[in-house]
């Protein structure tokens, strides 16, 4: 008798089991339905934006900000989706003024730019979605899965002029970096702004050498890496506040090297692959001081007794 009640409790947390998969299935469902539904009425638009971030390498990124969020939301989806519900409040408040977002960009009153129309179009659409993931999985789900949906935000082009002036730092941070790689190196230059004579050739810090598109992929693996491997929010915090002076230290160590190179060993340096396509080798090298500090926060972090009460 007891074994018979046993198999009914078990047949019964079964049907429990199935059911709440069976709604959890039809949420998500719903919830890409919905993520999807802007896009039907924005084709025109939407096609102009995928061709934007493709052409433009200071965005190459954006196509994987998604595959990131999904699979953060992914490797923690029992805590993410243990209790959910709707949230029609918070899901609207977030839904309308995204929807909004996207209709001024489609019907472009302003006569926007088309940098600044596209980051109308993604701040929507990123803000539509999150707006959606609250309404379809309630208040506990976003608060879980706050990480992985603000990180969405790393998909909105920067617009203008903010562009022009974060580009313009940049430039003078990489110019003056480049001054202290000379002085060091013992390379003679007289400096102008951004350009530098030096022994047989002169140079310029243009704007494609300002190093925006490394500044953001390293900016954004930083948060990344901060969220995966630190506790303390102060330690993120000044993780990633190192990444911008990194990124600039990086670049000038870069336009000091080639040009170096090019005056006593070959010309060709600043004209050939590794001036091109040699992006990554200085990007790694810029990778290393930042594991380091990665590593030594790791560390404090495991002899203070706190540190699992600062999450």
């Amino acid at each position: 008798m007891r074994f018979m009640d046993n198999s009914k409790e078990t047949l019964a947390a079964g049907a429990v089991l199935v059911t709440e998969d069976r709604d959890i299935m039809y949420r998500v469902i719903g919830f890409a339905v919905l993520c999807l539904l802007p896009s039907a009425f924005l084709m025109s638009v939407v096609r102009s934006l995928l061709i934007f971030v493709l052409n433009n390498e200071t965005y190459t990124h954006i196509p994987l900000i998604p595959a990131v969020s999904c699979y953060l939301i992914f490797t923690r989806r029992r805590l993410i989706f243990d209790r959910i519900s709707y949230a029609w409040k918070i899901g609207c408040a977030m839904m309308l003024p995204g929807a909004a977002c996207l209709a001024l960009a489609r019907i472009d009153i302003g006569g926007l730019s088309l940098t600044n129309q596209n980051s109308l179009l993604m701040f929507g659409f990123v803000l539509f979605w999150l707006g959606a993931f609250a309404l379809f999985f309630g208040t506990h789900s976003f608060r879980a899965a706050l990480f992985p949906m603000l990180f969405l935000f790393f998909m909105v082009p920067v617009p203008q002029p903010l562009l022009s002036h974060v580009i313009y730092l940049l430039q003078a941070g990489s110019s003056k970096s480049a001054a202290w790689m000379f002085q060091i190196m013992g390379v003679p230059y007289l400096q102008q702004g951004f350009d530098f004579a030096l022994p047989g050739l002169t140079i310029r810090v243009a704007e494609e050498c300002s190093g925006i598109r490394s500044t953001l992929a390293l900016l954004i693996l930083t948060v990344l890496a901060s969220h995966l491997f630190l506790k303390n929010s102060w330690d993120r915090v000044v993780l990633c506040l190192l990444a911008v002076p990194l990124s600039i230290a990086k670049n000038g160590f870069r336009i000091a090297s080639l040009s170096t190179l090019a005056i006593y060993v070959n010309p060709s340096f600043l004209t050939g692959p590794l001036h091109h396509r040699g992006g990554i080798v200085f990007y790694v090298i810029a990778l290393f001081p930042m594991f380091l500090l990665l590593r030594f926060l790791q560390k404090r972090e495991g002899r203070r007794p706190e540190a699992s009460l600062t999450h």
